[in-house]
């Protein structure tokens, strides 16, 4: 068993009958708190071994390493774990690390003093990180870097569908990373939850030896502790990123207004109804149509176009729904975006990737302007007036442990990446050619012809040979969550009907 499973599994029996989803800002918040007082400690001896002042604040902030004050010092917390006050003493730690870096003002956790909380739980995790065994090198934080990322996973399956608000599964943040490559220039995530895409944007640069001093990231999120959760990942991380919050959320209140991105990863809320779309109907972002107000999945879309650069590549994750649904004008909006050459690739994802539900999701892959990418990019195939359709819903395997939860395997994101690639002339080996059954290249007349439904299955069409051996039990569950799903939209109707009914009288 890896060490991450091995720590959380020992982190999460000490939890006993408390919530999952508070609980993890205590066991984060503690790692993060071993972190910061790990890389002060390593400055500090080095500074006293060069002569230089220790308690010397500047002497921290030019390496960019937390400045940590002597009460907030893990050595000071863990020889005092054991007194009745632990948590207030944890509490005020966390406030003195903010006040000494201005950078993680809001950002720490303040809820282990609280009645409710079980000072022998705060003393059983003190220990238990205290024993994490450090060699002294630059990996340590990459290895709490490691174990804090797989804290939030298995905190977010443990929380199910609450839990997926905030995370995104990894072989999907590994997918749009390996199809957009963001290697360079400026990337956005306006719903960024925990961080992850910006996280798997810096192991994607270093593990193909690029710069990650060569990319500026932006991001915004609505939910403050999650915010919070997102900056010590970051901070984890040695990340340093323009993340702002504010209760309106990104739709509504968008903090990055005229800035243009290269890159643009994001996994928005499925499906919001309540996103004052009433308030927004002029908006200079609807281009290609304003949204329903019922439903955000297009609005999403147009915000993440808007704010794309001449030649930006943006991947977003939807629900199905997306690709099909006509109500509320979202045909039209669909038909204008393909027209406008707007949409790159249609992905759609196996189904049971994501904690708590069943609604099935695929990817959209956007593009700014086309011409733009070819002009400036002599390699890249002209493919102005087509869309790349990868049906992939037959990949995808159980979670080791797991009934229901899947994961995409590398070799899998690896296809369906190069095939994106390839088809856009970028290919490492290998040109692009159909695949009956898994990808097609379609004209906009092709797309016309199915009413400008962008659901890979029209168009891919059925494998050579190809036969059924999806489990009954699997096709029972996944059929009827579509089913379920259109009751749902069912029901929406009728109510947007009788009020219009209800509007003539």
């Amino acid at each position: 068993m890896s060490i991450e499973k091995t720590l959380f599994a020992a982190a999460d029996k000490m939890r006993g009958a408390m919530d999952a989803g508070e609980y993890k800002h205590i066991a984060l918040g503690l790692l993060f708190l071993r972190y910061v007082s790990e890389a002060f400690t390593r400055r500090h001896d080095l500074i006293a071994e060069e002569g230089g002042d220790p308690e010397d604040r500047d002497e921290y902030l030019a390496e960019n390493t937390f400045f940590v004050p002597p009460s907030a010092r893990w050595s000071s917390l863990a020889a005092q774990s054991k007194d009745a006050r632990i948590g207030v003493m944890i509490d005020d730690a966390m406030r003195e690390i903010e006040a000494e870096n201005p950078s993680l003002k809001g950002a720490l956790p303040k809820v282990f003093g609280r009645e409710s909380i079980d000072r022998a739980m705060l003393s059983g995790l003190i220990d238990l990180f205290s024993n994490l065994k450090l060699d002294g090198t630059r990996a340590d934080f990459d290895l709490i870097g490691r174990i804090y990322e797989y804290c939030i996973g298995e905190f977010a399956s443990s929380e199910g569908k609450r839990g997926g608000e905030f995370y995104t599964p990894k072989s999907v943040v590994d997918t749009l990373i390996e199809m957009i490559e963001p290697t360079h220039g400026r990337v956005y995530d306006p719903c960024c939850g925990t961080g992850g895409f910006f996280v798997q944007s810096e192991k994607f640069i270093d593990a193909h030896q690029g710069r990650t001093d060569d990319i500026a990231i932006y991001g915004q999120e609505r939910n403050h502790t999650t915010f919070g959760l997102a900056r010590m990942n970051l901070a984890i991380r040695s990340i340093f990123a323009d993340i702002r919050w504010n209760s309106e959320g990104t739709l509504l209140r968008d903090e990055f207004p005229d800035e243009r991105f290269d890159y643009i990863l994001a996994n928005p809320p499925f499906n919001i109804s309540d996103w004052s779309g009433n308030l927004l109907r002029e908006d200079a972002r609807w281009r290609f149509g304003a949204p329903p107000v019922g439903n955000a999945n297009f609005a999403w879309i147009q915000h993440i176009h808007a704010h794309l650069s001449a030649v930006g590549i943006g991947g977003v994750v939807m629900a199905n729904g997306s690709m099909s649904s006509m109500s509320g004008g979202e045909g039209e909006i669909r038909q204008a975006l393909v027209q406008g050459d707007a949409v790159d690739c249609m992905v759609a994802l196996p189904g049971q990737l994501f904690y708590g539900t069943q609604i099935p999701a695929c990817l959209w892959i956007l593009a700014k302007d086309k011409s733009n990418g070819v002009a400036m990019n002599e390699k890249l195939r002209d493919r102005r007036g087509e869309v790349l359709f990868i049906d992939a819903r037959k990949m995808g395997a159980l979670v080791p442990g797991s009934r229901k939860q899947k994961e995409l395997s590398e070799d899998e994101i690896r296809r369906i990446a190069a095939t994106y690639h390839a088809w856009r002339g970028e290919a490492r080996e290998g040109a692009y050619e159909d695949v009956p059954g898994f990808c097609k290249s379609a004209t906009l007349a092709e797309i016309e012809g199915h009413n400008f439904v962008l659901t890979p299955g029209r168009y891919v069409g059925a494998g050579v040979g190809e036969e059924d051996d999806e489990l009954f039990e699997e096709k029972f569950e996944r059929l009827m969550g579509g089913l379920r799903e259109q009751f749902a939209e069912g029901r929406r109707l009728e109510v947007e009907i009788e009020s219009r009914l209800g509007s003539l009288q």
